[in-house]
């Protein structure tokens, strides 16, 4: 099994070598084996992973939710149909999220039609107005 460097992992994957760092400081990714010389050695393996978390946060999922994921996919008694109830949640989790874009869609769409004078009195609500000094401590 070929082995790198996390300089050679970082070419490889196009992610930095502080990130790689961050990611085995948080737990996201295991600790590598250390060569005799102490240098951190990895395998091919760390390409999937680590493709894995590039493809997920493109996706939209969190660091944590990624951390929580290869965790699960790396247990021995991980199932495909597991795999697979992960994204149907996943998926109803980003049709919750389209849903409620379309509603606040809808309500910006209703206040483009809002009257101009009610537009003038609601932006007049926020301004503050200066008081002269003497109106301040009467």
């Amino acid at each position: 099994m070929e082995t790198m460097t996390r300089g050679m992992l970082a070419k490889r994957t196009g992610v930095s070598m502080a990130t790689l760092r961050y990611y085995e400081d948080s737990g996201i990714l295991p600790a590598p084996r250390r060569s005799s010389n102490g240098y951190r050695v990895y395998t091919e393996d760390y390409l999937v992973k680590i493709k894995f978390i590039k493809d997920a946060q493109s996706l939209g999922y969190s660091l944590k939710e990624i951390q929580e994921t290869l965790q699960l996919l790396s247990q021995e008694d991980m199932e495909s149909d597991t795999l697979k109830i992960l994204v149907r949640d996943r998926i109803a989790d980003i049709q919750n999220h389209i849903d409620h874009l379309e509603q606040m869609q809808i309500h910006l769409a209703r206040l483009l039609k809002t009257p101009e004078e009610d537009i003038h009195s609601y932006i007049q609500s926020f301004r503050v107005t200066k008081k002269e000094p003497d109106e301040i401590n009467p």
